[in-house]
């Protein structure tokens, strides 16, 4: 039978969130019900309620979340009830294209769940990435649950589900960051600060922290940044230049996603060098460069796809080395909150004041 639970909901485009009653039907076939514990409030969401990713209102909010398996369905094999897990929205299906030929982080096919939970009225919800987990159970296909030490706490967990590991990946997977080179992030909020603190993890010998916000360039500080560059007072590809013997940076993350930003990141990096696209524009933004220059310039223009991780390899690694001290996961959240204070952190996300407001169950 259904469960009754109370979830996020944003009925209609641009309206306001509210807190409904959603229903959660038992696991079918490859499917697992979820206690989430923690679920961390991401501009992804927000997208969502501007209708910026697409028009299938109504959504169920969240997706960067952790909790307890309650229940699973026939064939699953990978997790059990009582299992702590992060919830990843790239269930890799590991017979595409992609997965056969060794790179399952490109996934062709990535799996979610059958079934559709529902408002009280019977009207299909769609999850915003395949997951919904600003509600107190979710419905999801098994291998978006990627097991996890439970000694870690869960609204430090669920941040690896999604802006976090995206931001680390960006360095280290999609960026190729190493020991002894050089990286600039252009946007320290979430996003940036985590592929700072993926460069620190690796090694690098220079890591510049760009925004135009002192705040959270300090910040930015508390996550390995040796530098840092205010954007309205000071040319962003010049000063990269200055701090890198005027050659500019190894790696460039483009944390923000506007044209304008990626043209900093690709100027500001070295010859040869990677620009890396992970934050995320709109569908209207375009983008223009001298071709003279893309072919002049050599290197690589890379976007990064949730990171390109493997949440199976991933998510367990970082965990622990949050658990040894190595990864500071808990600077991450700035506050934690209840179901019905997801509104007004979409206000606070987008005035800056918090890295990460995190919904605790």
């Amino acid at each position: 039978m259904p469960q009754s639970v109370r979830g996020v909901v944003a009925l209609k485009k641009g309206e306001p969130v509210s807190v409904e009653t959603i229903l959660v039907p038992d696991p079918g076939p490859g499917e697992a019900v979820v206690q989430v514990q923690a679920c961390g409030v991401c501009h992804t969401d927000l997208h969502y309620r501007e209708g910026g990713i697409n028009d299938e209102f109504p959504f169920l909010l969240g997706h960067e979340a952790a909790g307890i398996v309650e229940s699973v369905g026939d064939g699953v094999t990978d997790v059990a009830p009582g299992d702590f897990v992060i919830l990843n929205w790239r269930a890799v299906d590991g017979t595409c294209r992609a997965c056969r030929r060794g790179e399952p982080w490109y996934c062709f096919s990535t799996h979610n769940a059958a079934q559709k939970m529902t408002l009280e009225s019977g009207q299909e919800l769609s999850p915003a990435l395949g997951i919904g987990a600003f509600v107190e159970k979710t419905l999801v296909h098994s291998g978006q649950c990627t097991k996890v030490n439970p000694a870690v706490k869960p609204e430090v967990a669920g941040l690896l589900g999604c802006g976090v590991m995206a931001g680390i990946g960006a360095a280290i997977n999609t960026g190729g960051i190493g020991r002894g080179q050089s990286i600039a992030v252009i946007g320290c909020g979430g996003v940036g600060d985590a592929a700072i603190a993926g460069a620190f993890l690796a090694g690098a010998s220079t890591i510049i922290a760009i925004d135009m916000d002192d705040r959270k360039l300090e910040w930015a500080k508390g996550f390995g940044a040796t530098h840092t560059i205010n954007a309205r007072e000071q040319d962003v590809v010049e000063g990269v230049q200055a701090l890198t013997d005027g050659n500019g940076a190894d790696v460039v993350v483009d944390a923000v996603g506007r044209p304008e930003t990626f043209k900093q990141a690709f100027y500001a990096r070295d010859l040869a060098g990677t620009a890396v696209l992970v934050g995320v524009p709109t569908p209207d933004m375009t983008l223009e460069l001298p071709l003279i220059d893309v072919f002049g310039r050599g290197g690589a223009t890379k976007s990064s796809w949730y990171g390109d991780c493997l949440p199976s390899r991933d998510f367990p690694m970082l965990v622990d080395l949050h658990l040894q001290g190595r990864l500071p996961l808990e600077k991450f959240v700035s506050e934690t909150i209840a179901l019905d204070g997801v509104e007004a952190a979409f206000e606070k996300m987008h005035k800056g004041d918090v890295l990460r407001s995190v919904v605790v169950f």
